[in-house]
């Protein structure tokens, strides 16, 4: 089983006119290795996969998988700056891929052109938009796990789905030997609590205020969209935290709030990728039905990319 502990960030899927602009994921790919976050999410619902048809999401996949691949080969520099010898070899970023879908026999398919892929794990939501029983769900997380060679993460995310995965049906799923971890965006302190004390599953924040409470909680991580912003801060939030700093993450976490907020201000990704855009990493571009942040949020984070302090 992988170990989903640490910081995730859930990529963007830049766009050049219109295209996929795979040269820019690539570097984004790089920066996060070099920043020491834990992983990747590819194709999570921050990679804009719904506008994205089946070659397009196949191309990012591959992309990411590569360039993870060149990073970990390539001589760079640690978190703390020291700088790796040419020859030695890091350790290439574990990558998630999201697959969504609300057809069990269609999702058992695309699960298993994915099995020969080397991924740490699949994120998995709700069936969306059809709403099923909570036995339906439990049916349809256990033969997607049946069909899988790699961990699922589940993702309770209910704003988007329209159905929550209540604590029963989770505890339920736990139980599965291929049902390793949860993207926890349900807002439930009372069911984030019972999973990291019932101790199966590995609990990641999925909404990025509360990975402070979830690590201190005994929480494994984040998967945090307004990580793409200076990653090495969420990563030293996170060593501070689980080495028992609790002053220093408290620091950390308070100085991140803003960055947080404004990440969210405006519907997700937009707010990161004009964030990204202002400071040269990828075009400001999105596809309908998503669109570019206000002219009073940019200004915003423009001027949260000038800060250096």
């Amino acid at each position: 089983m992988s170990d989903f502990s640490g910081i995730w960030i859930p990529l963007i899927t830049p766009f050049a006119d219109g295209a996929v602009d795979h040269a820019a994921l690539r570097a984004l790919v790089r920066r996060y290795a070099d920043a020491g976050v834990a992983g990747l999410v590819a194709l999570g619902t921050t990679g804009e996969p719904a506008t994205l048809d089946a070659a397009e999401q196949e191309a990012v996949l591959a992309t990411i998988l590569d360039a993870r691949e060149a990073a970990a080969n390539t001589a760079s520099h640690t978190a703390s700056g020291t700088a790796l010898d040419t020859a030695s070899k890091r350790r290439p970023l574990p990558v998630v891929v999201g697959v969504s879908g609300n057809d069990t026999a269609s999702m058992r398919a695309q699960i298993a052109r994915l099995n020969a892929l080397p991924l740490a794990g699949l994120l998995i939501a709700a069936p969306y938009y059809t709403r099923p029983a909570q036995a339906g769900i439990v049916a349809h997380f256990e033969a997607l796990a049946d069909a899988s060679a790699h961990p699922l993460m589940l993702y309770d995310i209910p704003q988007r789905t329209g159905v929550r995965l209540e604590l029963d049906t989770l505890l339920t799923l736990a139980a599965h030997p291929r049902i390793a971890a949860i993207k926890d965006c349900a807002g439930s302190l009372d069911t984030t609590l019972a999973l990291i004390r019932d101790g199966r599953l590995q609990v990641l924040a999925g909404n990025d205020l509360e990975l402070f409470n979830t690590l201190c909680a005994g929480g494994a991580g984040a998967i945090a969209a307004s990580a793409h912003w200076r990653p090495e801060r969420f990563v030293a939030l996170y060593r501070a935290l689980v080495d028992g700093r609790l002053d220093e993450g408290r620091r950390l976490f308070h100085a991140l709030v803003p960055q947080i907020q404004l990440a969210f201000a405006e519907p997700n990704p937009a707010p990161v990728k004009a964030l990204l855009a202002a400071n040269g990493w990828v075009r400001n571009e999105l596809r309908l039905p998503m669109t570019r942040v206000s002219e009073a949020l940019a200004e915003r984070l423009v001027a949260l990319g000038e800060e250096r302090a």
